[in-house]
Parts: structure tokens; sequence; C-alpha cells
């Protein structure tokens, strides 16, 4: 009696939270039909869950499309998730490629895995997608992966950068939602052991110690225990960004800023003139700046360095190298599995 309270009362906040989220960023239409990446893991069962129920009583009208994608891991049940889906009448489907061998094979032992096999499995489920006509992928992530992301960003890559709640691919082929997004992992955590979800480990990511993710997610939560709420709130600061207070020059025009003083008082001043370096000498200044990439542009170079190589494995080190830290919005793009 009390289990079933206790599973009532957080299935209503986490539909709440799941609803706003929907709402506040438009992640579901009407005639939406919207893939339901399925790893076997808490958060992922909870995902379909919850969509499912909303299914029934949302104002528009959506398809969901289970997929899994079985990366031929030694030991893989391959028979929970089928049973479970049939158990419950949801459409899917079961994709399997061998990124494990890939992946083992490229990554020396004791490195993370994360980078490259984030990477191969999205660029299939993108495929898989498109194969499926599906308007919208739908992934598992929440809150606390989204705080998480923003310090790991931070702390190692040196950006301010989390995971976006929605975001449409770099070939603007397919719109990626997260409908998780306000939802707490440690409410998911008890949704699934009350519901018991039939919880599939990971022998890639799940059996690594030691991982950077693992330990930002320490932090916080020693953060947490500390001082109760301090999650809460550094999510809400995602919420409201003050870009004027910050330092990005490209997002904000700090050069053109002039005050009514400045206008009146400096005869000097010119609207719009551009900044002055004032260490720099009169010859210096007078000299052609040197010429930027911007981001679209390395992405170009580096697609069409990578792409033109027929050296896969060489392929598969390098993006591992370069991009050190899991990326959750960079896809290989264009690679087929089955030439790696």
């Amino acid at each position: 009696m009390q289990e079933n309270y206790r599973l009532n009362k957080l299935s209503k906040r986490l539909r709440s939270e799941v609803g706003k989220a929907i709402a506040d960023f438009n992640m579901i239409e009407e005639g939406d039909k919207i893939m339901v990446c399925l790893s076997g893991g808490k958060d992922s069962y909870a995902l379909l869950d919850i969509l499912r129920s909303l299914q029934k009583y949302a104002p528009v009208k959506f398809e969901l499309l289970a997929v899994n994608l079985d990366q031929q891991q030694p030991g893989f049940p391959k028979e929970v998730l089928p049973n479970y889906l049939e158990s419950i009448g949801v459409p899917y489907r079961i994709v399997n490629e061998d990124t494990y061998s890939i992946v083992k094979r490229v990554i020396e032992e004791g490195k993370t895995t994360c980078s490259l096999c984030s990477r191969l499995r999205r660029g299939i489920l993108y495929r898989i997608a498109q194969e499926e006509k599906c308007t919208k992928i739908a992934l598992g992530h929440h809150r606390d992966d989204m705080v998480e992301t923003l310090f790991l960003n931070m702390f190692f890559a040196g950006k301010m950068k989390s995971m976006p709640p929605k975001l449409v691919s770099d070939n603007q082929l397919h719109t990626v939602i997260r409908p998780l997004a306000y939802c707490r992992e440690k409410d998911l955590a008890k949704y699934a052991k009350l519901k018991e979800f039939p919880i599939i480990p990971c022998n890639l990511c799940g059996s690594q110690p030691n991982l950077q993710r693992a330990a930002v997610k320490q932090l916080l939560q020693s953060w947490d225990r500390q001082f109760p709420g301090r999650i809460e709130t550094i999510f809400r600061s995602m919420q409201d960004i003050t870009l004027s207070h910050l330092l990005d020059r490209e997002l904000y025009d700090f050069a053109s800023l002039s005050s009514l003083s400045q206008q009146e008082f400096n005869p000097h001043h010119k609207a719009n003139q551009a900044p002055v370096n004032l260490l720099a000498s009169k010859a210096k200044s007078e000299e052609k700046p040197k010429r930027e990439f911007t981001e679209q542009e390395l992405d170009q170079l580096a697609n069409d360095e990578l792409f033109g190589s027929q050296d896969y494995d060489a392929l598969a080190r390098k993006i591992h190298d370069d991009h050190h830290l899991e990326d959750d919005d960079t896809v290989i793009k264009g690679l087929s599995i089955k030439q790696l």
C-alpha cells in the first residue's frame, strides 16, 4: 500500500516535469513519430514509460518507436528488451551493430571509451531514424546529466556548454529531444526500482570507474550533501544567463558599448569605431590581422580530412584523441558502421 502511494506520487511529479519540458521547448507536435532510444538503463526505461503515459492524455497525437542498439557486448541478454517491449505492446526495432569490438580494438586498455562509443552509436541511431521516418529522436538524459556536462566542459574543455534540451543535427535532418531535462536522477532511480524495470548493465561505460564524468558526479553529490539544493540552483542558473556579465565577445558586443558622458565629453569618440589595442605599436596596428577559422569551417575541414581516408581504424583513433571528452552534440556524419 505504501509503495503504491510512493509510486503514484513520484509518477505524478515525473509526468509533470516531463510535460513541462516538452511544452517549454516545443519538443512534441501533432503527428510526430518519436524514436525513443532504449539502452536498457533506468533513464531510458523511465523515458519510454512516461512518454507512453503522456501519450494517452496528450492533446496531440504522436507515435512511439522504441529502438535498441545491440552493440554485441559479451554476455548481453538479447531477450530482455524484446520480451519487455512485447509485454507492454510498444512497437520496437533492435539494431545489431558490432561497435563493441571496434571500440575495444581502437581504444587502449584503461582508456575512456565514451567519446568513440557515443559517436558510433549516435551515427547509427541517426541512420535508423531516417529509415523509420521518425521526426524526433528522444534521449534519456536528465537534469543531473546536463549539470555534469556543464562542469565537464568548463573543467576540461574550457567551454561554457551543456546538453541542450532540443537540438537539430548538423545536417539538419534530425531533431533530438531530451524530455527528462527537468527530472532529477535520484527520482528516476527510485521510479525504476518501484516499477521493477529489467535493467541491463553496460559493460563498456558501466565498467570504467575512473571516468571524468564519474568524478564530476561525485563532486556535485558531495556539494549537494553539504549544501542541499545546490544542484537545483546550478540548474536554474543555466536557464537565466546574462551575456553582458560574461566574456564572450561573439555573443555580446562589448566593443560598441558607450555611455552618454563618453558621447558628450569625448570629442574623439565615434560610434562603432574599431577597438584600440594599447599594447600594439603603430606599425603592428596597421598589419592585416591573421584570419581565424570559424567553428563551422573547422568542422568542414575535419570532415573533408577524415572522410577522404579509407583507414577507418585511424579515423576512429583520431576522433578519440581529438575529442577526449564526451561531446553529445557531435556525431560522425556519413560513416557506415560496416565500413569500420
